[in-house]
């Protein structure tokens, strides 16, 4: 008997989830196409299904009459420049595009690459196979769930105006660039070209940060949507885009930023040898170290605020090039050891906004705009009123009651899949397939190439954890 209550309650929350993911989901923008695993090459993935049900399309046709679920795992690989499919020994054929198409607004896909750590998706899955004999995998998503999957890829914290800050300045992000990848076929990637989408959400309280934001983003004065690059550490005062990339924007100004100093990633030191030091300068930017005023700058070089260039040369360019966490550090020499040692501060592009301040001014109960308004100099936000409020207060409420029901629940092990969407859903046991979750492995550096205008930037640094 009591198992049957559980089992009707269980229904009921189903029920009610699914239809306000129903309104919000038609209320926000449209489906974006998210290249997914786009920095590896896969040779073959098995798709399974952790919640909902699937049809499964070949070349645009049924493949499968019956619609799948639990239980159910198919493999595919590239064949030929097609896509082969099997399940359980079954050789299904190969096909120019295998489609994984969501029979509800919730459903999951658990995809396990051969060479790659499993992730999981929710919305559509779509595999072609690539000239390189790899496949290609596309997540064909709705817009604020793949918002929502950035912000838990991109920034770590346990304060849901930190995930509001980061759902804002990535939905920016994603509306202006939303043809970014437009010739491949796809809008974005996963990497940090675009913007980290390494799972889908399952932080409830990340969730409830993207939907308090709903409609929410930066323009300018004239009601234009502005750049929002970000960074994980500003080191102490941010940088103005023209120091890093080419073109000056008026809301891309350096700030004294405090909030970045005593956290993670503010301070950093790297030590060369005083040969290698001085040969990067003379052998790439042909500076005669031999000279004495050269050599002596080179050895001295102070940075008590941002500066561009070192006798002329782009910093941003020396950090790429001796891989350095940042362009903002100093220079001191041991010449009894022979070495030179760079003191820096912050780590990334230091352009807009700095993770790490973001989340020591939330910390400090400054308010979400606030924030904002401190790294995007004049920037004011915009707020899309076709939004329906109804349905999307009603979706937080949902979700604020399950961060409730978790605080009550403090013996409970959290869980990437006993989440605020597969707590839900889920109505038996699955103990053995969960993986305890590490709230230090969202901490990750978001440095993605960065476009102005007609200029790429080559800025990109390595991602801290967990993805390089």
């Amino acid at each position: 008997m009591f198992q049957q209550i559980i089992f009707q309650i269980a229904i009921k929350h189903f029920q009610l989830i699914l239809l306000l993911l129903f309104f919000v989901s038609t209320a926000m923008a449209e489906k974006v196409k998210v290249r997914i695993f786009s920095q590896n090459a896969i040779s073959s993935v098995t798709v399974s299904f952790d919640l909902g049900q699937y049809s499964v399309y070949a070349n645009d046709t049924v493949l499968v009459e019956a619609a799948i679920g639990e239980g159910v795992s198919m493999t595919l690989k590239p064949s030929g420049g097609k896509v082969s499919i099997s399940s359980d020994g079954y050789f299904y054929g190969s096909f120019s595009k295998v489609r994984f198409m969501a029979n509800d607004t919730a459903c999951i896909l658990c995809l396990n690459p051969s060479n790659v750590k499993q992730r999981t998706y929710e919305g559509d899955l779509i595999v072609t196979a690539t000239k390189q004999n790899t496949l290609l995998l596309i997540n064909d998503v709705e817009f604020e769930t793949y918002i929502a999957g950035v912000v838990q890829s991109e920034i770590y914290g346990n304060l849901t105006d930190i995930f509001r800050v980061q759902a804002i300045i990535s939905r920016t992000w994603a509306m202006k660039n939303l043809h970014k990848h437009k010739k491949d076929g796809y809008n974005f990637c996963d990497h940090v070209h675009c913007q980290a989408y390494l799972n889908r959400c399952v932080r409830p309280d990340i969730m409830l940060g993207t939907m308090q934001s709903s409609g929410v983003t930066i323009v300018d004065s004239t009601g234009s949507l502005i750049e929002t690059p970000f960074h994980s550490n500003s080191g102490g005062q941010t940088a103005n885009s023209e120091d890093v990339w080419r073109n000056a924007l008026p809301y891309l100004r350096s700030v004294d930023d405090t909030f970045s100093l005593a956290m993670r990633q503010s301070d950093w030191t790297k030590t060369f040898t005083v040969e290698k030091w001085l040969g990067y300068f003379s052998k790439t930017h042909k500076l005669n170290t031999s000279n004495d005023s050269i050599r002596f700058q080179l050895l001295s070089f102070e940075q008590p605020r941002r500066r561009a260039r070192i006798l002329g040369v782009p910093l941003t360019k020396v950090r790429m090039d001796l891989q350095l966490k940042s362009t903002f550090f100093s220079v001191s020499y041991d010449s009894v050891s022979g070495k030179v040692t760079l003191n820096g501060h912050g780590y990334g592009h230091g352009v807009g906004l700095s993770q790490e301040g973001t989340i020591r001014m939330a910390q400090l109960g400054i308010a979400y705009d606030s924030i904002i308004r401190h790294y995007y100099s004049g920037a004011l936000l915009h707020f899309n009123h076709d939004s329906p409020k109804n349905y999307v207060e009603n979706y937080i409420q949902q979700i604020e009651q399950i961060i409730e029901d978790d605080k009550q629940r403090t013996t409970q092990v959290k869980s990437k899949k006993d989440d605020w969407l597969g707590r839900l859903f889920r109505i038996r046991d699955r103990e053995e397939r969960e993986e305890v979750y590490d709230e230090t492995k969202q901490d990750i550096e978001s440095d993605w190439q960065f476009k102005f205008g007609e200029t790429d930037t080559t800025d990109t640094i390595k991602n801290a954890t967990p993805a390089e």
